[in-house]
């Protein structure tokens, strides 16, 4: 049976993680994490053992550093959480398959409030609960800057979905919101909180957890996870599978909301932020030409003989996502 997480009484609100030591906050964040029926060992060993029935075990691993991928003063400690979960769950979702366990591994400074881990641990965990997917370990350790580094675990069943299997005729598809979270980015980095829906699209993205498996079951033939920008995943499945891509502008959704913010830019064009943008965990998969597709996706794009990415058949002169160096 899965280990139960002991319970410990309340933190003093004004305690840091000095005030409360590794060991207090292990205890009191083991205590957020409930354990589904595939974990045999949770945490608190040197490792977790999980149960695995059928289909093939996926994993992937993913890193968060302050500065860099959130800001405290833009997002509060639970926000902070479902997105690194939901970046992680996404992964496994792309593959075609369901997260089930995750590790994390926490940096932080020491007058860190012990109240913003716990906080954190709280959004994770409840991300993380909408695939049932059970936190099974990780470590802790001093840091001058909050560093959040997770290792997910999942399954298919049925063979994962790569991003190297497109073919020439195959339709280009997505499913989930896109550009919304950029559009809050946009805005936060101007130093408002408006239009409040994007603001909270970028702090918890609403990734479309069911339409990976349901690609995979469909036929897909690629498919990947739109965390760096659409057009940026698009030529990474493109390249993968030696063909070229198409994308169509006037299939693309762009709501009112990023209208507004493009206006209030200074006549940005609004259907930048669905192209270049990242964080909403959108899924972007081809399917074989005349299949049917899934429930919420829908097709934006084809898949061409040739190299690279084009918009509307001509080259893209904007950014195409995000890059880290």
């Amino acid at each position: 049976m899965p280990a139960t997480p002991p319970t410990d009484p309340p933190l003093d609100p004004a305690a840091t993680l000095a005030d409360i030591g590794e060991f207090g906050l292990i205890s009191a964040l083991t205590s957020c994490f409930e354990q589904g029926e595939q974990v045999l060992i949770g945490p608190g060993d040197d490792a977790a053992v999980l149960r695995v029935r059928t289909g093939h075990v996926v994993v992937s691993t993913d890193l968060m550093v302050e500065g860099r991928h959130f800001r405290r003063d833009w997002a509060g400690a639970a926000d902070v959480g479902h997105r690194a979960a939901a970046q992680n769950i996404s992964d496994i979702n792309a593959m075609g398959g369901r997260a089930s366990s995750l590790t994390i591994g926490l940096a932080a400074p020491a007058d860190l409030e012990a109240q913003w881990a716990l906080d954190f641990a709280q959004g994770f965990a409840d991300e993380c609960a909408l695939v049932g997917a059970s936190i099974v370990g990780g470590d802790l350790t001093r840091a001058d800057q909050v560093v959040v580094a997770v290792t997910v675990m999942g399954a298919c069943t049925v063979a994962p979905v790569v991003r190297s299997g497109a073919e020439p005729g195959d339709v280009l598809a997505l499913a989930g919101r896109q550009g919304w979270a950029a559009g809050g980015l946009a805005v936060l980095g101007r130093g408002f909180r408006s239009p409040r829906v994007l603001v909270e699209a970028y702090r918890r993205p609403q990734p479309p957890y069911d339409a990976g498996p349901a690609a995979a079951e469909a036929g897909a033939t690629a498919m990947i996870d739109v965390s760096d920008g659409l057009l940026a995943e698009a030529t990474h499945l493109a390249v993968s599978s030696g063909v070229a891509i198409d994308v169509r502008t006037d299939a693309l959704d762009v709501p009112e909301p990023l209208h507004a913010v493009a206006a209030a830019l200074g006549g940005v064009d609004p259907v930048a932020f669905v192209l270049s943008g990242g964080d909403d965990h959108a899924l972007l998969a081809t399917f074989p030409a005349g299949a049917t597709l899934p429930e919420g996706w829908s097709v934006i794009g084809e898949v061409r003989e040739g190299e690279g990415v084009t918009v509307d058949g001509a080259p893209w002169r904007g950014e195409t996502g995000w890059t880290h160096f």
